[in-house]
């Protein structure tokens, strides 16, 4: 669950019918409410729409399956969300013995419940917000399927514009190059000097960054930020995480806020001989990805460093076909950021609309 009302299953696997029912009582339904009760992320929740369907899930997942007779799965939803809710469940998580909530805690909320007719209110008004969200996230990944296609089709089958008449030598065509990522994207990010960071800081670290997403970023003073909340990120800029690369935390930095400040888990590339467009795709496919994983070291935090980054392999067309490449794909992008900027304002104004509706400071 990334903590909104979507969920992730990116990071899920298959199992058999067989197994799926012999698991009966973590299948879930729709209107599920799903919320974390274990692990670093307790506390977020989502709901279980039919599109997920058929789906399993495991001890770390609380299942809320309210009698829709009486409420609304969505309206318990939008409670759990609040941020006071939130505030609460980790209070109830500092209590526990370990880093989990129990279920018995779970049965034992109280929820605030309203009329009916201002449950329906609530809930059609905030749910016009996460339509539109979800809706424009859609559209992200309808672009970022586009810029991939094109890019295996000239860069991984070869079918570029002018292949027909271009030769290929030992496997690739004639003037392109195989160099090292190190030789055409520099890894040395600028970070933050501790006396110029702003007073308030976005830091983004590993856990807020999901497959070319920021999931969240956390606001705070940065008198508290860690020591990791450092790295600079500049338009154009890739980054991943040097842990756990198999979970795919890595992102295209584009039109970046000046306060930003991300983990120095991450490493940090700036295209030098090759355009942003080209470079993202590449540092995102399986093979990429794969490289990384084979070169992490440390059983229990697999980790890789940014020489692993710089080492590999990377086929370096010729600057003509990379710029036509880039002018096709940049305005794809750039489109992408702009519908990303757009979730990042709804979600901010639903946020900010959500306690005060449910707690009838702002009337249905």
């Amino acid at each position: 669950m990334n903590g909104d009302s979507s969920l992730d299953l990116s990071g899920g696997f298959c199992i058999s019918e067989d197994v799926h029912q012999s698991l009966r009582r973590s299948i879930l339904e729709e209107g599920d409410v799903l919320l974390t009760i274990a692990g670093a992320d307790i506390g977020k929740r989502g709901i279980v729409e039919e599109r997920y369907l058929p789906v399993n899930t495991n001890q770390a997942v609380g299942i809320m399956r309210v009698d829709q007779r009486q409420v609304a799965p969505r309206f318990l939803y939008y409670w759990f969300k609040q941020p006071q809710t939130f505030r609460y469940i980790q209070r109830l998580n500092a209590q526990a013995a370990q880093s989990n909530i129990y279920l018995s805690m779970l049965r034992n909320i109280e929820v605030a419940v309203p009329s009916m007719s201002e449950r329906q209110q609530i809930v059609s008004i905030l749910s016009a917000y996460d339509d539109l969200i979800e809706n424009n996230r859609r559209r992200i990944q309808l672009l970022e399927q586009a810029a991939r296609l094109l890019y295996k089709e000239w860069f991984v089958r070869l079918r570029f514009p002018g292949h027909e008449h271009t030769k290929i030598v030992n496997g690739i065509p004639e003037g392109w190059e195989k160099k090292k990522l190190g030789d055409v994207a520099d890894t040395k990010a600028e970070n933050h000097k501790a006396s110029t960071l702003p007073n308030e800081i976005n830091y983004i670290d590993i856990s807020s960054v999901k497959q070319g997403r920021v999931l969240w970023k956390n606001k705070m003073p940065s008198s508290e930020a860690l020591e990791q909340a450092r790295r600079k990120g500049t338009d154009g800029d890739v980054f991943g995480s040097n842990v756990r690369p198999n979970l795919r935390a890595y992102a295209l930095v584009l039109d970046p806020d000046e306060n930003n400040a991300f983990s120095t888990g991450f490493t940090i590339l700036s295209p030098v001989a090759v355009p942003f467009s080209y470079l993202y795709l590449f540092v995102t496919t399986d093979d990429f990805v794969g490289h990384l994983v084979n070169h992490t070291t440390g059983a229990s935090y697999p980790a890789v460093r940014s020489v692993d980054f710089e080492r590999a392999k990377i086929l370096l067309p010729t600057q003509n076909v990379l710029k036509i490449f880039h002018k096709k794909t940049k305005p794809v992008f750039r489109m992408m950021q702009v519908l990303e900027k757009e979730i990042n304002a709804l979600a901010h104004a639903r946020d900010l609309l959500l306690p005060k509706r449910m707690s009838g400071e702002v009337a249905v």
